[in-house]
């Protein structure tokens, strides 16, 4: 199966923070064996696999047992691996555990270094934990760190911001990947902290430039709405969702979209352990997707990128008199068969994409 970008998903988690809404499982340690058996069953039924990128992802992959995770990683290549990693789970035997399995890329969940909104948010590690983390991990010889980062926590001041950067500048990663918060519907923090949200909606602007400010004076480059990078650091495997490249998610709840077919995998663990034993299809939902769906995500996930979109096969799906409008206002530059957002454009990306589009 020729697939350039594989997806794995670990949906363990210590704990489920309340803004959370993944596909995660707390507790249950005794099926992460079990679910590992299922994970390399459901890889072997997609054949030989040569990804150019993977990503492991969860959920909390860090938290499995050590030989789990050297298990898993002894079935997975790719130029590009990545892990999702919590700080407080990092230990040496894992940190070399990870570079022996070919671990090339680790995110650390760290969210803030201020430990009140560390605790607004139910983050167990704190400043010194995510610390001791990339010391450990650069003390194995990693080179290639993200670290994971959200404004518009509730309570958060521009001065929390501004201590944010400054903590995060001074662990030097080579990826800052830094999010707005957004309290999904159903969630505990939206139930709990909406109010307060909806109360500071104004900052966030001010918030958001604040960080592409400091981050771009730093020497990062803005090179995705929400990711920034060193020279030559961006995620290879994430410029391959936004760029539209097919890929193949494997675990429960995992995602795959190869040509025009989308397959999620169920959510529920059990019923996705059980068919994988049995020998059984697992749990899904396919959807078929058309030319112009398929379209309108390159579209809207391409100018998400700094880099000029080529509108091969895409040019019908324009509003050209709506982009004209966004040209004058300074928000979209469009030549030929490129169009791109400008700075003050990709500050508004997502109204203003909305409106660009048929």
């Amino acid at each position: 199966m020729n697939v350039r970008h594989l997806y794995v998903h670990v949906p363990f988690c210590a704990h489920r923070c309340g803004y959370c809404d993944f596909v995660t499982v707390t507790g249950h340690e005794d099926v992460h064996a079990a679910y590992m058996d299922a994970l390399l069953a459901e890889l072997d039924r997609h054949g030989p696999l040569a990804p150019e990128t993977v990503y492991i992802g969860g959920g909390t992959p860090s938290l499995l047992a050590d030989e789990l995770l050297e298990r898993l990683l002894g079935n997975l290549s790719g130029d590009e691996v990545t892990i999702e990693c919590n700080p407080e789970t990092v230990t040496p035997a894992k940190a070399r555990i990870l570079r022996r399995g070919g671990v090339t890329r680790i995110s650390l969940g760290a969210q803030s270094f201020r430990p009140r909104l560390l605790e607004t948010l139910e983050r167990r590690a704190q400043p010194e934990t995510v610390a001791r983390a990339v010391a450990i991990l650069r003390d194995e010889g990693h080179e290639n760190l993200n670290l994971d980062l959200m404004f518009g926590v509730p309570g958060q001041s521009a001065d929390d911001l501004r201590a944010d950067v400054d903590a995060v500048l001074a662990h030097a990663p080579e990826h800052i990947s830094w999010y707005e918060l957004e309290a999904k519907p159903g969630t505990r923090f939206a139930v709990h902290h909406g109010a307060e949200l909806a109360r500071q909606a104004e900052a966030l602007e001010d918030h958001y430039e604040t960080v592409v400010a400091a981050l771009r004076a730093a020497g990062y480059r803005w090179y995705e709405t929400a990711n920034f990078c060193r020279p030559g650091r961006e995620s290879r495997h994430n410029l391959g969702y936004w760029l539209g490249h097919d890929y193949l998610g494997v675990g429960v709840g995992a995602v795959s979209t190869l040509g025009l077919v989308r397959r999620r995998n169920g959510p529920r663990l059990r019923p996705y352990l059980d068919a994988l034993a049995a020998g059984t299809p697992v749990p899904a939902d396919v959807e078929e997707l058309t030319a112009s769906e398929r379209g309108l995500e390159r579209l809207m996930l391409g100018l998400r990128l700094d880099r000029p979109l080529h509108l091969n096969g895409l040019a019908s799906l324009v509003d050209d008199a709506a982009c004209d409008r966004l040209a004058e206002a300074g928000l979209v530059r469009r030549d030929g068969e490129t169009m791109a957002l400008t700075d003050r454009g990709r500050f508004l990306a997502n109204d203003v994409v909305a409106s660009v589009l048929r």
